[in-house]
């Protein structure tokens, strides 16, 4: 699968998945002294969890860092559009979080698994 994220192809080349997390509404329940019940108010929608898993691929560990801080600059709590290549996008997206672990050379490449997690604000 290919992706794009604001236009910039920084997954090419990268296996990865997408879940889709729910949609979610918000509400409040109040409750006034003296009356029995609640008045349960609808906040309206909240947008849904968004996570990408996936593994990173270089030729070295300069050229790893170099795709890992390529994606953090999208850590800055701006909205984002991710496109992917089987026409799914996803539009309001905040990066939450972009974790990488395991790093490991297999063959003549360096890997490492990551995770990034996004908030989609609005559907």
């Amino acid at each position: 699968m290919r992706a794009t994220l604001d236009g910039y192809d920084i997954f090419a080349g990268l296996d990865f998945k997408i879940q889709v997390g729910a949609l979610r509404r918000d509400s409040i329940e109040k409750s006034v002294c003296g009356l029995d019940g609640v008045v349960s108010i609808d906040l309206g929608s909240r947008g849904r969890v968004i996570k990408q898993k996936g593994i990173l691929n270089a030729v070295s560990h300069k050229d790893m860092q170099r795709k890992i801080d390529a994606i953090n600059v999208f850590i800055d709590g701006c909205s984002h559009k991710l496109v992917t290549d089987k026409g799914d996008v996803f539009d309001n997206l905040r990066m939450d979080s972009f974790k990488v672990c395991g790093e490991r050379v297999s063959g003549c490449e360096v890997c490492c698994d990551y995770e990034i997690v996004y908030n989609q604000l609005a559907v």
